[in-house]
């Protein structure tokens, strides 16, 4: 079995839509991301009335960064209908912000063909590259 394909059954295995309370649904979306540690972390959305939710790939993240991580090499999400997506721009800004490496972040875009993109490429003239060589 390939990365991809470990870490689509990961992000599968999760992905689970439901109602939390009035207010909240979550799992409609998964996502799974490999560290470079080897780790596969995976997360779904938590989505409220109050738009204070969470993405799936930030909930990975989150993971990952609760049990002492911080470099991600691959990402996907899994879309309701069982596709794969590029993340949003709020989730594309958190990966680029974690580490000075992260525009080599490789993206799924499409599951069947394995086609990826970089996370650099998908944020172009990133605002802040040069904060990253002052430290």
């Amino acid at each position: 079995m390939n990365t991809w394909s470990e870490m689509y059954d990961r992000a599968k295995q999760v992905q689970n839509s439901r109602t939390i309370s009035p207010f909240i649904e979550a799992g409609g979306v998964a996502a799974a991301i490999l560290t470079a540690d080897n780790n596969i972390y995976v997360g779904v959305c938590i989505d409220t009335s109050s738009s204070l939710g969470m993405c799936a790939e930030r909930n990975a993240i989150a993971n990952m960064i609760t049990h002492g991580e911080s470099k991600i090499m691959k990402v996907l999400a899994i879309m309701p209908d069982g596709n794969v997506g590029p993340p949003c721009g709020a989730c594309r800004e958190f990966m680029m912000q974690l580490d000075k490496d992260s525009k080599n972040i490789d993206v799924l875009i499409n599951y069947d063909t394995l086609e990826t993109m970089k996370l650099g490429d998908l944020c172009p003239n990133w605002w802040t590259d040069s904060r990253f060589n002052q430290i």
